[in-house]
């Protein structure tokens, strides 16, 4: 069986991308660090990724045996929030933040995983809620886990300024590497020097 480890950060030549073999994952399994995965040709592999790794659909990984693996991103059940205003879509966008629910933000929408509570509290503000299948690529958060998509050089800095004021505000090491998923805790936001509760 290979084991996939890697994850390619140059460009292959789009001949070697489409000839590679395809790894349909829903979100919740590209959060995975540990996984034993089929590739959709049926071939049994095991993915072995940093712990913290978020893939994203279009990732090239690379086997043991140096064979390249494309990732595909599975259509899932999900919740697409639009509103009549920007107004309405920013406090959806605000609530949702405040549960620490994985949310993919597009230019006039929200996506999100289909959730009963939520679509509720969505419906109760106003926005309008479709359920569709559709692959889940959230933003992966500014406070660690994950990694932005796509060559964005500056992501590095931005992130290390993000941590250095969250480390400030917050004065306590944090893992958000749970790909977030729901925290039971109360971070308590709005105020500083807080305990921990």
């Amino acid at each position: 069986m290979r084991t996939i480890d890697k994850r390619l950060t140059a460009k292959l030549a789009p001949v070697l991308v489409k000839r590679a073999p395809t790894l349909t994952l829903p979100f919740d399994a590209r959060c995975k660090s540990r996984l034993a995965a089929t590739l959709d040709n049926g071939e049994e592999v095991a993915l072995v990724m940093p712990r913290g790794t978020v893939l994203a659909d279009g990732d090239m990984l690379v086997a043991d045996d140096g064979g390249f693996v494309r990732v595909v991103a599975a259509a899932e059940d999900v919740l697409i929030v639009r509103a009549p205003s920007v107004r309405l879509l920013t406090r959806a966008a605000y609530h949702l933040g405040n549960r620490h629910t994985p949310v993919e933000i597009g230019a006039d929408y929200l996506k999100l995983e289909a959730d009963p509570v939520l679509e509720d509290m969505l419906k109760r503000l106003g926005v309008l809620v479709a359920h569709e299948a559709q692959p889940f690529q959230p933003e992966t958060g500014a406070y660690g886990g994950g990694h932005k998509h796509g060559h964005d050089e500056t992501f590095n800095e931005d992130y290390a300024l993000a941590q250095k004021v969250f480390d400030e505000h917050h004065g306590h090491d944090h893992d958000h590497s749970s790909c977030g998923h729901d925290h039971s805790h109360d971070h308590g936001h709005h105020h500083h020097g807080h305990a921990h509760r």
